[in-house]
């Protein structure tokens, strides 16, 4: 949750800028404000769904959420709102192992299978 927070991909690559919104003047003198930060409730832990057995562990989004972060996770097309253009994203990798996770899992699993 902390790397979607500070707008990074699991192998700490800043994600790609938004594209900046061209007209923020509104009527009659009012501007427009853009989000500061994406995927605000994303990251919130009541949308993460975690699925565990003796044998395996799964940790993805859930309802709605699914098809958002799908989008950002690979890059795909989708519609920018209900009614409205469609658009490619670019790929901001949300869920993910950094190099330093990877090397923390492989030292725990030959740790573990050292004892057996």
């Amino acid at each position: 949750m902390r790397r979607i927070a500070s707008q990074q991909a699991p192998d700490g690559a800043p994600y790609t800028a938004r594209k900046q919104r061209k007209n923020l003047r509104g009527k009659k003198g009012r501007v427009k404000r853009q989000k500061a930060a994406m995927f605000e409730k994303l990251r919130k832990t009541k949308y993460l769904l975690t699925e565990n057995d003796e044998n395996q562990l799964s940790v993805g989004f859930f309802e709605k959420v699914v098809r958002i972060a799908r989008v950002h996770q690979e890059g795909l097309e989708d519609k920018v709102s209900k009614k409205g253009p469609a658009y490619r994203y670019p790929a901001r990798p949300l869920l993910g192992f950094s190099a330093t996770d990877q090397a923390l899992i492989r030292d725990l699993l030959l740790h573990h299978l050292g004892r057996f």
